[in-house]
């Protein structure tokens, strides 16, 4: 089975419409199969650019599966029209993860005998049925089922629907060849009594054979809605595991924040060893499980929230106007290229603990914040006066604090930890420090 890396997924429902890293999502909307098919939602990314009521919606997925096999479904606000919905470029999602991605940065301790001088340089982070038996085939009416609008868009067949109730909502889409995932049908009917429409897309494998493209690529949508919701209720259909969801909003205000679950953000600003640089994936998993697990599992965590003009420091460049307005902020100008305020959200949920679709809210809070992850290098050249042999007495103490703060941190075992500490020249150190390496290097 191929793994589609960008996934067209357009939920658009609200404002927003849909959620780590990396993989696991189901956000928005459900994955229905044909025939023996099983799809599995994993990581899900989605950019909400919004503005006032006006909305664009871009959503890129992991998608598990045979491509000829794809189909979402996701609730909509209004009907939309063929203008409305077009096939996004998946590098906007790529350049929106970079731009906000969490960091490392890297500082240089000087010569503790000589002039301070000091210099920088920044990472990025890496950055989470089988066929039934034909039943009599009803008719839309008799179903409660009306087909609002009905077009293609690039390498998708899209099909707008209303309904009555889930049941006829769920006995159409088996009628036309998609096996709907078992519970769909309940978490279908709080949609339908909210008079939402169903948003039906799947692959023109024609179009798709000859587009040349090797992924399926993300849907965006724009509409006109009071309502700043993501719908991930009907994500979790198909969910093996918890559900991992990156949101990038953009506002010319400024934050975006959930507000019926608490908006918290990510731990940063911590010093961690050094030798952290070539595990930071792993580091950063384990750190946001044990946020995740420490927060109750129901909260959506801010991991970068800055102007879009600069960043400090940057793990990639901002992104250009054009880019910016590929990504869907329509109020960008010439003039005004950078007016954009970005929001990174991680939201890690399961049903049980995020029982409400997510809810956002703007505001005027313009406060910078990143996820960042400090590492020092220690000065290793030979001391040549006092405040130089102080500075190395100073180092296991050092050393001992970014190893507490890295347990604490992703829980890891701390003798782990300090079996990978760089060493420092015993004759630097206190009597009591040499018998403690000693003792944590024999155990």
């Amino acid at each position: 089975m191929k793994i589609f890396r960008t996934l067209l997924l357009s939920c658009f429902i609200f404002l927003a419409s849909c959620f780590f890293v990396t993989k696991a999502w189901a956000f928005c909307g459900f994955y229905v199969a044909k025939a023996d098919s099983k799809l599995y939602n994993q990581a899900s990314q989605v950019a909400i650019a919004r503005n006032g009521n006006q909305t664009v919606l871009t959503m890129a997925n992991d998608y598990q599966g045979e491509v000829k096999d794809f189909a979402i479904v996701v609730p909509v606000p209004v009907v939309l029209k063929e203008d409305q919905v077009e096939v996004s470029d998946s590098q906007v999602i790529e350049r929106l993860d970079a731009f906000s991605a969490p960091r490392l940065v890297e500082y240089f301790d000087p010569d503790p005998c000589a002039q301070l001088w000091r210099s920088e340089d920044f990472l990025a982070a890496p950055q989470a049925a089988s066929a039934e038996r034909a039943a009599p085939r009803q008719s839309n009416s008799a179903l409660g089922v009306t087909v609002e609008s009905q077009f293609s868009v690039g390498e998708y067949d899209i099909v707008i629907l209303s309904a009555r109730e889930s049941g006829g909502l769920e006995t159409w889409l088996t009628q036309n060849g998609y096996r709907i995932p078992q519970g769909a049908r309940q978490l279908l009917q709080p949609y339908i009594r909210q008079r939402l429409k169903f948003f039906v897309a799947k692959v023109n494998l024609e179009e798709y054979e000859t587009s040349g493209y090797q992924s399926l690529r993300p849907i965006k949508i724009t509409y006109e809605s009071p309502r700043f919701m993501l719908p991930i209720r009907l994500g979790m259909v198909n969910a093996q595991a918890a559900q991992d969801l990156i949101v990038y909003i953009l506002s010319p205000q400024g934050q975006a924040e959930v507000t019926n679950y608490r908006t918290v953000k990510v731990p940063s600003d911590a010093e961690i060893p050094l030798y952290v640089k070539d595990e930071f994936s792993d580091f950063y998993k384990a750190m946001f499980d044990t946020a995740y697990n420490r927060e109750g599992k129901n909260v959506a965590f801010v991991e970068y929230a800055w102007d879009m003009a600069g960043c400090d420091p940057c793990s990639a460049e901002p992104l250009s106007a054009d880019e910016l307005h590929k990504a869907g902020a329509f109020w960008v100008t010439p003039e005004t290229p950078q007016n954009v305020f970005i929001t990174r959200m991680h939201v890690r949920y399961t049903r049980d603990r995020f029982p409400e679709d997510l809810v956002f809210q703007q505001t005027n809070n313009r406060a910078s914040f990143q996820g960042r992850y400090v590492l020092r290098h220690a000065f290793t050249g030979e001391p040549t006066c006092a405040a130089g042999e102080a500075y190395q007495r100073s180092l296991p103490r050092v050393f001992e604090q970014q190893a507490q703060t890295l347990a604490r941190l992703t829980g890891w075992s701390i003798q782990d930890i300090r079996e990978k500490l760089p060493q420092v020249q015993s004759r630097f150190m206190p009597w009591w420090q040499r018998v403690f390496q000693a003792l944590w290097h024999q155990s």
